[in-house]
């Protein structure tokens, strides 16, 4: 099995909280990162998705919060695409410190939305697939 795709992150002072801590909603951000990050990775710009006239939308996030960040903590967020069938896609990710400690993990459910529509596309892998220069970082 291959290493899921990872980006390098460095907490950074200004996405504290008054304990130090990185803000719960920075983590979010994060995620997110790597989630775009990837499409990117995998040939897919924003454009192309708008282009086709559909967007990636969140369903659902599950967060567990594991160790605290601090400025100047490295990490790397992971982001592995997990195909059903359907119109909907998981995405799993996890940040890690340098050391290997796992300070979150995610658990998300996606989809593609037509923008004109405003429905959940049939099949989402087609146009990933379709669209990506590189199907096999997301999976397919």
């Amino acid at each position: 099995m291959t290493e899921p795709f990872s980006v390098r992150v460095d907490v950074r002072g200004y996405e504290t909280d008054t304990q130090g801590h990185l803000n719960q909603a920075v983590y979010v951000q994060y995620a997110e990162h790597a989630r775009w990050s990837l499409l990117r990775a995998a040939g897919i710009a924003q454009t192309d998705l708008l282009d086709k006239g559909v967007g990636p939308v969140a369903l659902e996030n599950t967060v567990r919060y594991r160790s605290e960040l601090r400025a100047g903590d490295e990490t790397t967020v992971s982001c592995a695409f997990v195909w059903g069938e359907g119109k909907t896609f998981r995405i799993e990710q996890t940040v890690t410190k340098a050391d290997g400690t796992v300070a979150a993990t995610f658990a998300s459910v996606g989809g593609l939305m037509d923008l004109k529509e405003r429905r959940l596309v049939a099949d989402p892998r087609e146009y990933f697939r379709a669209l990506a220069s590189d199907p096999a970082l997301l999976g397919l």
